[in-house]
């Protein structure tokens, strides 16, 4: 028996070993990603409460008397609110009818068989093929004749329609998982489709929308090339045109810049931290479950 045991115990020494080595490169992996990704943020964040001198002279080190100059010129002199705002009601804009038209045309092509069914998929996945700068010209000149740029609206409705067929595939993805005998159900209890979608696949379906909605911020908030031409009036320009517009008349005032670009950065923190939980869950439990 001792010879049993002596070799039991050495398999499970091989397989302690083999474990901790593992985990150790994993642990090291993690540490040099975040090093490439954190590292970066922090110091622009460190640097953002240092004037334009300490940045060139001393950008590695660490702001040990802060100052908040660069913020209240970010806000009085280049009115960086106002962007802010603007970024935030086009970008939630884009997110709400994206939702709303994305999640109905996806519960039609989820949960209802009809001939065309087949051909509606196909075109959706052929338009994710055209890229967004051959639409430019054309949106352009329909914004135009419809009195739509520099307004709120010449930046919302390219983008909800840039965004509606990945909302629609992923969501209708998901909700092809959800059983059947739930919809039963609601029949049974004497729910219309409306209240069918509200009630039932709409909740069901929340980290798949909570997905779509962090995917479909992102793409919006982050979008210079279409702001730039479609809002480019001073009282609609977002954030992100903003910043650039920064970059090039104050290029030398390195605090000033790395201000905006912290500013920039925090509502897509915001965003992430609130809805997180459901990103993960809503892009793998689809293609698991059923």
């Amino acid at each position: 028996m001792q010879p049993a045991i002596s070799k039991e115990h050495k398999i499970r020494q091989m397989k302690s070993s083999r474990f901790s080595l593992g985990t150790t490169l994993m642990y090291i992996a993690l540490t040099a990603w975040s090093l490439t990704t954190i590292y970066p943020l922090f110091w622009v964040v460190n640097n953002s409460f240092k004037v334009s001198n300490d940045v060139i002279n001393s950008s590695f080190s660490l702001s040990l008397k802060p100052v908040l100059v660069n913020y209240t010129t970010a806000f009085d002199r280049i009115n960086l609110g106002k962007s802010y705002i603007n970024s935030l009601i086009m970008s939630g804009g884009t997110v709400l009818l994206v939702l709303l038209f994305g999640g109905l045309a996806a519960y039609v092509l989820a949960r209802f068989t009809f001939k065309a069914k087949r051909p509606i998929f196909s075109l959706l996945y052929a338009t994710l093929l055209i890229p967004a700068f051959a639409t430019v010209v054309p949106v352009y000149e329909i914004l135009i004749k419809t009195s739509l740029v520099n307004t709120y609206w010449g930046l919302i409705l390219p983008h909800t329609a840039g965004n509606l067929t990945f909302a629609t595939l992923v969501i209708a993805g998901y909700m092809s998982t959800i059983a059947k005998e739930l919809e039963e159900a609601a029949f049974i209890d004497g729910c219309n489709r409306w209240q069918m979608f509200v009630k039932i696949f709409f909740p069901v379906s929340r980290p798949a929308f909570a997905s779509v909605s962090i995917f479909v911020f992102l793409w919006s908030y982050n979008d210079l090339f279409s702001a730039l031409i479609f809002v480019n009036k001073e009282s609609v320009r977002p954030i992100v045109a903003l910043l650039s517009q920064i970059s090039s008349q104050y290029g030398t005032d390195f605090g000033l810049m790395a201000t905006a670009v912290t500013l920039t950065v925090i509502p897509i923190l915001i965003v992430y931290l609130f809805i997180s939980k459901f990103i993960e869950k809503g892009l793998t439990e689809g293609a698991i479950k059923g």
